[in-house]
């Protein structure tokens, strides 16, 4: 009888164990009350972005186009529009802009060729379309969609990207569109400085590395999206392709969590996995998007020797640009319409 007694004492504490084990498990602090119930922020690149760098109307310029991309994306989630359809079409704005390393304004690689790439996901299905070293697509963050709604793929590159895109309708142009003479001189500073660096110093951005837009968007039906675009590293050689058209590196979006898009030194965003740790650390260790992008970005990427920055945008509308680097382009826009521009770290 006491064998007996303690075998059911034993079991009954097992089952209290199980039990109490199932209802302590942990969840994201995004289960909160919602901060906004729509909402979006963009970058236009992180780096040494300095004041003195910039002219006063250089900053006013590139203000005045964040503040334009984050105000046609607020427009559309006002709207009651996706936010697949705000991170597209905002990024249509910086893309289309010479400011930038992507699209209009995209660097030359050593080839002479401005070679572009772009991914997309979102957060209800997890699906994502991606596309890499791509030379005569206007826009390719829509591109990337294409491959995410209509292939059974998610990263295509070069030639059949590109066949793939002009297939589904999408705009293709010369590749004397993407030529602006700021970009093609630095190409020429750096062949001539060093022929075994990937880059030059820009003028204005005062790292080579950084240039890459996003957008991550919080739509009214609760649904999370991410999207990134760029034209690489300015000299780059043998295709190298960064880590924006790479899911779980520069971009991933999961509704459960968050949505984020980075920008920086694409080598270790690749390594490190970035955007997916930061879901990953609000998924399984209960931390908030504020936590989880500071522990990444500003210890394990730093420790690692890696610069840059992300932007993200969590399931309850909390809005976050964490940067290691001196400076970061970026736009925020709320529910009520609030929309806060940023250049340098405060």
């Amino acid at each position: 009888m006491k064998k007996s007694a303690l075998v059911l004492l034993f079991s009954i504490f097992l089952l209290h164990s199980c039990t109490n084990t199932s209802s302590e498990k942990k969840t994201p602090k995004t289960d909160t009350k919602p901060v906004n119930t729509f909402g979006l922020v963009i970058h236009g690149g992180a780096g040494t972005i300095l004041k003195k760098n910039l002219t006063p109307e250089m900053e006013a310029e590139y203000k005045a186009i964040l503040k334009k991309a984050a105000s046609k994306g607020y427009e559309i989630l006002q709207n009651g529009g996706s936010s697949l359809d705000a991170v597209e079409q905002t990024i249509h704005i910086l893309e289309n802009s010479p400011l930038f390393n992507a699209g209009k304004g995209a660097v030359f690689a050593n080839n002479g060729k401005n070679e572009l790439d772009a991914s997309i996901m979102e957060g209800k299905t997890l699906n994502a379309g991606a596309v890499a070293g791509v030379t005569n697509l206007k826009n390719p963050i829509s591109a990337a969609r294409k491959v995410m709604e209509n292939s059974n793929h998610v990263l295509l590159a070069r030639k059949g990207a590109e066949e793939f895109a002009a297939a589904q309708g999408l705009e293709v142009v010369d590749t004397s569109y993407f030529f602006t003479e700021r970009r093609f001189n630095s190409l020429q500073k750096a062949k001539k400085g060093d022929k075994d660096k990937a880059a030059y110093i820009d003028p204005y951005i005062k790292d080579y590395k950084y240039g890459t837009v996003g957008c991550v968007a919080l739509d009214k039906n609760g649904n999370l999206a991410a999207g990134t675009s760029t034209g690489g590293m300015t000299n780059k050689k043998w295709s190298r392709i960064g880590d924006s058209p790479i899911i779980g590196a520069g971009t991933y979006a999961n509704n459960k969590t968050c949505a984020v898009s980075g920008t920086g030194h694409g080598e270790y965003f690749i390594r490190a996995a970035v955007a997916h740790d930061i879901s990953a650390l609000m998924e399984y260790k209960n931390m908030s998007l504020q936590e989880a992008a500071q522990e990444v970005i500003q210890n394990k990427l730093k420790n690692m020797g890696g610069d840059g920055g992300i932007i993200a945008i969590d399931a309850k509308g909390n809005l976050v640009a964490e940067f290691n680097t001196p400076g970061m382009y970026r736009a925020m826009a709320d529910e009520k319409g609030n929309i806060t521009v940023g250049i340098y770290k405060k």
